[in-house]
């Protein structure tokens, strides 16, 4: 018996670590060579917040532009959701409006479903062209209601992530 179920829609550019994202949190394994998320995949997860146990579906988004009109559909309904950006490549956040039309145009008065921003892929230190600064002033200035960076690959933030969002929805839901 759940005390709650959530529809937590991730979604972002393509290549952004979406699904490695969700197979981690899912599996606890990284699996460097995930393939393209074709339209939509569907996992569901449980896990216990706050006392309180909870169901995530959890809709990963394919991220390619072609399959973008189908968006609008999985956004309604939805509980919660991660826009996942990529901290090497700068052009994955820059896309941050074009993905959040979409979604705020589904995001009913009534509904304001909480939002994170999510750089992913926060172990290529290296290759980094978004700094942490400015992926939280992104976030900000977008009215989201957080910012967390995580590595699929080392594992850092993914359940933090997760919890992250699930407390937020709890809130939202009034159940915390």
């Amino acid at each position: 018996m759940y005390d709650a179920t959530f529809k937590v829609i991730i979604f972002g550019d393509a290549g952004t670590g979406k699904t490695t994202l969700a197979q981690r949190f899912l599996t606890n394994l990284f699996k460097s060579d995930s393939k393209m998320t074709i339209g939509i995949d569907f996992e569901v997860k449980s896990l216990v917040v706050d006392g309180k146990k909870v169901k995530l579906q959890i809709w990963d988004f394919g991220g390619e532009e072609r399959f973008r009109f189908l968006l609008p559909s999985y956004v309604r309904g939805a509980n919660g959701g991660l826009f996942m950006y990529d901290v090497s490549n700068y052009s994955s956040i820059a896309h941050i409006d074009d993905w959040m039309i979409v979604v705020n145009k589904e995001r009913r008065q009534d509904n304001k479903f909480p939002l994170l921003v999510v750089g992913g892929k926060a172990d290529l230190e290296d290759a980094r062209e978004v700094s942490s600064e400015e992926g939280i002033n992104i976030a900000k200035s977008r009215g989201v209601d957080g910012f967390i960076e995580c590595s699929s690959k080392s594992g850092e933030n993914v359940n933090e992530t997760f919890e992250g969002l699930t407390r937020l929805m709890l809130q939202n839901s009034k159940m915390s």
